[in-house]
């Protein structure tokens, strides 16, 4: 819970277990993410007093889809998760139409994005289920709305970039009747009223996850830019009241609509970074997230180990859903310490590569990159990052960025304010000269250059 000034007044997560397989699937229960909302929802308005809401925001992972019946609300089978490979097949099918694709949404032709697997979806489930995003079904459950605000849409390969509406010509290449799709709508409207946490309160607010921060994080003019570290890493730059198209591996999308104004932004992935660290808690090599210091920060230096942390296939620039990870360089005189570090190391490459292709859109480089999310709490990766970017990271006082980002959309459309900031409370500086950063970069594109395709 959120007060208007922005202070939060009580705070709850309840985590929702993902399952993975080797086939690429990704899935998680929908029912289990449900009442993560509705109980995260009422322990944090327990955990503030109990006081009266005034208006209600929900953020969404945006390429988390799943089939569900618009009449009852009931969800078929599991959600298809943002990590899930298996609609890779559907994007070798559309292959010749990606470069058209992208000239329309802005995205990649990529199973990251929604429109793949909807339609590996729909070929597997009756033909009279909806088949959206969760934010859709979320809604619908809260509020009775069928909608998704335009910058979850715009993550569906769908949407015309330049308009903010779904595209007739991206929908039919997918196959998709653009009549079965939600409303796209702006992400400050009253879209309901929800009786779930006491009283009929407004639903006013509505954003995918990355741009939530982005708005929280103050990066509302071109050029401005942020990156959270949750499961995946996160880049994105706002480029203002002009939609870009990436020329160097990224894709734009639209940051968000206040009233009849749309902001867009250029967006980069890393899709392990959480994940990494999980996966190194679950190999015996880490025993806790704090093992990013208490390991890597022991080192000088990766003792010249490469990580390329590519557990679910490499995004933006590479665009490689097949890619493997790897560690390389190990010797007999590798320690725990070495491994930890490379991949910080590994992370904070994959980070600055996005920003630097954001800087080549924007023509210029960056001068600032304002960061969030659990990982900040490592100081080793802060100053790592800040050493490969070479310019200052800022960290937001928050790792809950995402959520005080739509609880700032929700306030706007309930016409509570219109002014949202947050002063950052870390700043980090480079220590390392361009020379050293331009020759650790090359170091890693090289071995991720040369494993990417195995």
């Amino acid at each position: 819970m959120v007060l208007l000034d922005g202070t939060v007044a009580g705070l709850a997560e309840v985590p929702v277990r993902v399952r993975a397989s080797p086939d690429g699937a990704v899935e998680l229960d929908p029912e289990e993410l449900w009442r993560s909302v509705v109980d995260a929802g009422r322990q944090a308005l327990a955990a503030a007093g109990n006081p009266p809401l005034a208006a209600i925001g929900l953020a969404n992972q945006g390429e988390t889809v799943l089939a569900w019946d618009r009449v009852t609300g009931e969800p078929h089978g599991p959600a298809i998760v943002w990590q899930d490979r298996r609609s890779g097949v559907v994007c070798d099918r559309l292959a010749p139409h990606a470069a058209r694709l992208a000239e329309l949404t802005g995205l990649e032709l990529d199973p990251y994005f929604v429109a793949p697997k909807m339609v590996w979806l729909r070929e597997r489930v009756p033909a009279d289920l909806a088949i959206t995003t969760t934010d859709t079904w979320l809604l619908h459950r809260l509020c009775g709305a069928f909608v998704t605000d335009v910058a979850t849409a715009g993550r569906t390969l769908l949407l015309d970039l330049d308009r903010g509406t779904w595209s007739a010509e991206a929908c039919a290449v997918f196959g998709v009747d653009v009549l079965s799709l939600p409303q796209v709508v702006g992400n400050t409207e009253l879209l309901g009223s929800c009786s779930l946490f006491g009283g009929d309160v407004p639903v006013s607010g509505a954003c995918v996850d990355q741009q939530a921060a982005l708005f929280a994080e103050s990066c509302r003019s071109a050029g401005q830019a942020k990156c959270t570290y949750g499961t995946g890493a996160f880049m994105l730059a706002c480029t203002g009241d002009q939609p870009t198209r990436s020329t160097n591996g990224l894709v734009g999308c639209p940051a968000w609509m206040v009233g009849d104004e749309l902001t867009w932004c250029l967006d980069g992935q890393v899709y392990t970074v959480g994940a990494a660290v999980s996966w190194l808690v679950d190999m015996g090599i880490m025993t806790e997230p704090a093992d990013l210091d208490r390991l890597g920060g022991a080192v000088k230096d990766a003792g010249g180990v490469t990580f390329v942390p590519a557990l679910a296939g490499l995004a933006a620039p590479y665009w490689k859903p097949q890619a493997k990870a790897a560690f390389t360089g190990l010797s007999l005189g590798t320690e725990r310490g070495h491994l930890v570090r490379a991949a910080i190391d590994g992370i904070a490459a994959q980070v600055a590569l996005l920003a630097h292709a954001a800087g080549r859109d924007l023509g210029e480089p960056l001068s600032l990159l304002r960061v969030d999310g659990g990982l900040t709490r490592s100081h080793t990766l802060l100053q790592v990052q800040a050493d490969l970017l070479q310019c200052p990271v800022e960290v937001y006082p928050s790792p809950h960025a995402t959520a005080l980002g739509v609880a700032a959309f929700a306030v706007i459309g309930a016409g509570l304010t219109t002014e949202w900031a947050t002063v950052p409370s870390v700043t980090v500086e480079p220590t390392i000269t361009a020379d050293e950063a331009a020759e650790r970069l090359a170091t890693w594109q090289a071995v991720a250059d040369a494993t990417m395709d195995r």
